[in-house]
């Protein structure tokens, strides 16, 4: 079994309901879930003037090979009405490989540690609430030091818990 840290995003639709659903379908698909962030409302990066999206951030164990996992999450959010278009644009359902282990994966479909996670905020503040002292597998850096890096974009602690 692997550690595994995924990160959940929604901004369409009954944002709250796509993150229990989409929980909900990953344990199914053979991950435990061991803990859970807050969920943060955070203000759109890439793709500015659409609904802020909800957050969150899941600590969880599977003994799923990387691609297999991968697999998995892209079936739950094609099953839950994702359709790609322009990056950073609004979605039913996103949930993004963070950390699988200490591992560093580099293909074409998978980047592991996820590629862009050092820079966005929506990731690191409920990582941050689950394993502040957690290091890069790559930088050797802390999330709460790279939490700390970051300036500016808004994220919001909600009260709700998966």
């Amino acid at each position: 079994m692997k550690t595994v840290y995924l990160a959940l995003g929604s901004n369409l639709g009954d944002r709250e309901a796509r993150l229990r659903e989409a929980v909900a379908r990953l344990e199914a698909a053979e991950v435990r879930i061991l803990r859970r962030s807050p969920v943060y409302e955070t203000e759109p990066q890439d793709l500015p003037g659409q609904v802020w999206f909800l957050n969150a951030v899941l600590e969880t164990e599977t003994a799923l090979f990387p691609m297999q996992l991968l697999a998995r999450t892209q079936n739950i959010e094609r099953e839950m009405g994702r359709r790609r278009g322009k990056i950073g644009g609004p979605r039913s359902i996103d949930v993004d490989i963070l950390l699988y282990g200490n591992f560093v994966i580099r293909t074409p479909q998978l980047e592991i540690p996820h590629p862009r996670m050092t820079a966005r905020r929506f990731v690191l503040a409920p990582l941050a609430a689950l394993a502040p002292e957690l290091r890069h597998p790559v930088t050797g850096r802390t999330v709460r030091e790279m939490l700390a890096d970051i300036q500016g974009q808004r994220v919001l602690p909600t009260k709700l818990i998966l």
